[in-house]
């Protein structure tokens, strides 16, 4: 959304009491005097946006309590963390960062885990390399182009595409990426369990790939 430098006359008691609302809010007078207003002439925001498909991702994932979420508002970043099944619980965070503005993507899903067991770092490794070999035979002719994910620091971080064709609502959006995530969570999981082989992963991939609705 488009934004230009505008006066405006305000009285002193309004802005003090704007700036202190901004601070616990965690943002700044322009930026909050635009959502008050965006909401009181009903202009939907980017930031509005994202905040509505959070808290339908929060509203979709909480029940199994495989995946706990987190958001602040007003935040273009959500996590959601999740209890692997491997000796001594390791956990991962899935970071959904919807502020990017890579050409043709919406944002990023970032896989971050933090270990020192070399093994569990050389078995998240291969299922990063599986799961993104996987993606690139099976997703990406449908997307018209090559996934390029990547691998560094602790971290898997994965574009997400825009949704081909007509706009589509925070409720479409909230339900394509909650049940990506859900599905990369269970595939993850059974993987470092030695419940699923690399052959295994690709078929439910693919079986899942057949249902979905929105291509992100």
């Amino acid at each position: 959304m488009k934004k230009n430098l505008y006066s405006l006359t305000l009285s002193d008691e309004v802005v003090r009491e704007i700036d202190a609302l901004a601070h616990r809010l965690g943002t700044n007078r322009s930026a909050l005097v635009n959502r008050i207003l965006a909401e009181y002439v009903s202009v939907p925001t980017p930031e509005r946006r994202i905040n509505d498909i959070f808290e339908a991702i929060e509203a979709l994932v909480s029940p199994s309590r495989e995946l706990v979420p987190f958001f602040a508002p007003n935040s273009p970043t959500m996590s959601l963390k999740s209890s692997l099944a491997y000796k001594y619980r390791p956990t991962v965070k899935y970071e959904v960062d919807l502020g990017g503005d890579a050409e043709g993507t919406m944002g990023t899903l970032n896989v971050v885990f933090r270990t020192q067991s070399a093994e569990l770092i050389a078995a998240l490794t291969d299922f990063f390399r599986l799961w993104a070999r996987i993606e690139n035979a099976c997703l990406a002719p449908l997307l018209g182009g090559a996934i390029t994910c990547s691998l560094y620091d602790g971290r898997f971080v994965r574009p997400l595409a825009l949704p081909h064709g007509t706009a589509r609502s925070a409720e479409d959006i909230a339900g394509a990426i909650s049940a990506y995530v859900q599905l990369f969570d269970r595939l993850l999981k059974g993987y470092l369990s030695g419940g699923l082989s690399a052959r295994d992963v690709e078929l439910a991939y693919r079986g899942d790939l057949r249902g979905r609705a929105l291509l992100i």
